[in-house]
């Protein structure tokens, strides 16, 4: 009688797939990991443990292709990008957050702080974004030690909940490889904490400088017998550069462990709570006249406590099974400042007034108060558990491992918000109208979200020449949402205003992801590769909440009945190759990769705050990138290229009225091959780093990026200074709907006056460049002083958009033992 095997089993569908139809190999709701971490996108890299000894092998096995710990394949046996990147990595680049490390030291990455705090920033990949903002097509996947941390309720990311110091590697998997599950469009992202087997001893660490920050943060970690532990807490704080900038963050984080002769146990506990303030977009007037302004300021609150038990065991010298179980809650505090929507609004139907006593009525008071609060609860918990079973036994006599595993995650969600009116104050926050009619309450919506899906990939070497891998996932997503919501249009006033809408609807979402592809290994030094893959992601609480064109919401303080939406899907094609030479001192990497959505999810402006979620059809995203880097006595470098053009396309119908080639109902339509804002076509790197002396080590990042089109100019068609054809007024005197493209060079260095005692610098925008990263062309209620114009007509078009921050200088102390 012969044995079952998981590896002979999943290489009969390759062999299918040579033939016929070919099933694809999915990943689970879990996280990629990279127990050893191979250089950011090439073969020559470094071990967490042991860079030098990593360096003389000839190929470095990744754990970063399934969502939990498996056996790992080499390199150069994966067909897709990977860059990586390890805990020595991020604390030499001396990185505020992830996100920070991802943008001064990853290809194809661009960022934009679409709030302007530096805790919130959008990353963007081939086009595809992973951002904290709430309505954000989320395209990207991102897991802390097996779990996957994109929030239920909008599959957000919250970078400010991720402790960049409990962080042992990093890993980002190119395309969309439906292992890892939703929104993995454009690419997933694996984060792998410390332990105290890797990470031993104690380090406390803390610097300060510029625009009154400073840090502190400490870390410890270390074996007794069988057992392992590692504790680390952070604490952040900052005035920050602009008005009402300060950010304040406290993160903790802990894990305990036991390994035996076969069986490995983590608990780990993730805590943070943060107060962070956002300007946002301000328009460039206001900017030009003195660049700390803010337009109406908001601010986030988070709070997270995050636990996750996570474990393997080796069956037998070629099976391991891996598993984790998690709970996660997140408590999320918004206030949203605005100039209200409703201020002297043309259409008003309420009763009859001249605003000498606006909180008279509910109706008067949103017409005639200039200032509004949005201000929201949004409360996430999240549990889970994922199963995964590993076999590396060869098949046929040939090299393989296999892999198939399970997870479910299931979620619930209450979301409140309500409104408050009043005066805007010479900062811009609000000055409070006191009326029984203030702070109304407009939404109170509960939702869950229960995800399963079942996963399988297999890689199969028939030679040392080729390398075959395909995978599979199916994945069920079930949605419900219930609640109401309240009409706060005053020219809804006798036909709707204030009443209740229903918010309800079940929705369900399944789909088979698969992927094929292989490489070409023709000596150990040099990897092509090719691969076909599919992802999609289910429409979030959110956006099923925020669909009906009839009823627009004001995202995110409105939610109407809910129509359905279709799932995303993403098609993505890579081809590649990446090698070095025999000595590690020079290696490359090129990429070419095309990825077309189907049914792709945007967010349709009905007016400046307000509209709804809708399917528009296809958008595509392809380029390229191009990397080469190495080493040569005491300098590493590394030279990156990236080239994406992300584009619509199907065409749609979108609210823009301060576009020049808006109609006559403020409407502009998007045609297909029109470029999608924010992505800019081209951006590079070039990151030095000097080691003069075993004491002093310098380094320097030098990040260009081209310009990009605004929000509001979804059809590249703009022109700034257009006048009316009928009136001859200037519809966009200031707005170009493009925010042109800047380099930002940084600089960094280290002295270490012994084994245990070293001191840091760290300077950003060294040249003290005035760039911008994100904004909206919309119009304008301030003077360039920041004085508030009473009358709407005067209000003019402008590009809003949110600075970058001015040169930046921190030092600091690191003392370990």
């Amino acid at each position: 009688m012969g044995r079952w095997n998981l590896g002979a089993s999943i290489a009969g569908f390759i062999c299918i797939g040579a033939f016929g139809w070919l099933p694809a190999v999915p990943p689970a709701n879990a996280a990629a990991t990279a127990d050893t971490a191979a250089t950011a996108d090439t073969a020559a890299t470094a071990d967490t443990a042991s860079p030098a000894a990593i360096r003389e092998l000839p190929q470095v096995l990744i754990n970063g292709t399934t969502p939990l710990e498996s056996f790992g394949l080499p390199l150069n046996q994966v067909p897709s990008d990977i860059q990586t990147a390890t805990s020595a990595d991020l604390q030499r680049g001396q990185s505020l957050n992830v996100a920070d490390y991802l943008n001064s030291s990853f290809s194809g990455i661009n960022v934009s702080a679409g709030d302007g705090n530096p805790f919130h920033i959008d990353v963007y990949y081939h086009g595809f974004t992973a951002s904290p903002l709430l309505g954000t097509p989320e395209g990207l996947s991102v897991y802390v030690d097996g779990v996957r941390v994109n929030e239920s309720f909008g599959d957000i990311v919250n970078w400010d909940l991720i402790p960049e110091s409990a962080i042992n590697a990093v890993s980002l998997i190119s395309g969309s490889n439906p292992v890892f599950g939703l929104n993995t469009l454009g690419g997933a992202l694996s984060l792998r904490t410390k332990s105290g087997h890797d990470s031993p001893g104690t380090e406390i660490e803390a610097y300060g400088g510029s625009f009154g920050r400073h840090s502190v943060d400490a870390q410890t970690g270390g074996t007794s017998g069988a057992f392992d532990y590692f504790f680390s807490g952070s604490y952040f704080d900052e005035t920050g550069w602009r008005d009402l900038d300060s950010s304040r963050v406290w993160q903790g984080f802990g894990k305990v462990g036991w390994q035996g002769a076969s069986t490995h146990i983590d608990l780990s506990y993730t805590y943070a709570d943060d107060f962070l303030w956002g300007n946002g977009a301000t328009p460039l007037s206001m900017l030009f006249y003195r660049r700390e302004q803010a337009y109406t300021p908001d601010y986030t609150q988070n709070l997270m406590h995050f636990v996750n038990l996570a474990g393997t065991r080796i069956l037998s010298g070629h099976l391991l099974l891996s598993g984790n179980a998690f709970y996660r809650y997140v408590n999320t505090h918004v206030l949203n400042g605005n100039v209200n929507d409703f201020y002297l609004e043309d259409n008003y139907a309420g009763p009859p007034t001249d605003c000498t006593n606006p909180a008279s009525s509910a109706a008067t008071l949103a017409y005639c108060a200039p200032g509004q609060d949005a201000t929201s609860s949004l409360t996430q918990r999240s549990e889970g558990f994922g199963l995964q079973l590993t076999d590396s036994a060869d098949v046929l006599g040939w090299k393989n491992e296999g892999v198939i595993g399970v997870d479910y995650d299931d979620s619930r969600n209450a979301f409140y918000d309500l409104t408050r009116y009043g005066g805007i104050a010479p900062n811009h926050l609000l000055v409070y109208e006191p009326s029984p009619y203030n702070d109304l309450p407009l939404v109170s919506v509960r939702g869950g979200n229960s995800i399963s899906g079942a996963y399988l990939t297999d890689t199969l070497s028939p030679s040392s020449l080729i390398h075959l891998t395909a995978a599979a996932r199916y994945n069920r997503s079930v949605e419900t949402i219930n609640g109401t919501s309240v009409d706060s249009d005053p020219a809804d006033y006798g036909d709707g205003f204030l009443s209740a809408t229903p918010v309800s609807g079940d929705h369900s979402f399944d789909r088979l992801n698969p992927s094929i592809g292989f490489t070409l290994t023709p000596t150990e030094y040099t990897t092509y590769y090719a691969n076909y893959n599919e992802a999609s992601r289910a429409p979030t609480v959110i956006e099923l909440g925020c669909a009906n064109p009839a009823v627009p919401c004001g995202l995110p303080d409105d939610f109407a009945a809910d129509p359905d939406l279709k799932q995303v899907v993403a098609r993505t094609f890579e081809i590649g190759l990446r090698g070095n030479l025999a000595d590690r001192s020079f290696n490359w990497s090129a990429e070419l990769f095309r990825t077309v959505n189907s049914n792709d999810i945007q967010f349709i402006a009905t007016g400046i705050n307000a509209g709804f979620f809708s399917n528009v059809g296809n958008t595509r995203r392809e380029g390229l990138d191009v990397a080469f880097g190495g080493r040569e006595g005491g300098l590493t470098w590394k030279l990156a290229y990236s080239h994406v053009q992300a584009t619509f396309q199907s065409g749609f119908v979108v609210n823009a009225p301060s576009n020049s080639t808006a109609d006559a109902n403020g409407n502009i339509t998007v045609r297909p091959g029109d470029s999608m804002p924010l992505v800019p076509e081209h951006n590079g790197r070039l990151i030095l780093d000097y080691e003069f002396t075993r004491r002093l080590e310098l380094g320097a990042n030098v990040i260009v990026v081209s310009g990009s089109y605004l929000h509001g100019n979804e059809n590249n068609a703009n022109v700034a200074g257009a006048t009316d054809a009928a009136t001859g007024a200037y519809i966009s005197p200031n707005g170009t709907g493009w925010t042109p493209g800047y380099a930002q060079v940084d600089f960094n260095g280290t002295y270490r006056f012994s084994e245990y005692v070293e001191i840091f610098a760290r300077m950003t925008n060294a040249l003290n460049k005035n760039y911008s990263t994100a904004g909206f062309l919309t119009r304008s209620a301030f003077t360039a002083n920041g004085t508030f114009i009473s009358d709407p007509n005067g209000w003019l078009n402008e590009n809003n958009v949110v600075p970058g921050a001015p040169r930046e200088i921190w030092g600091g102390v690191r003392v370990s033992f």
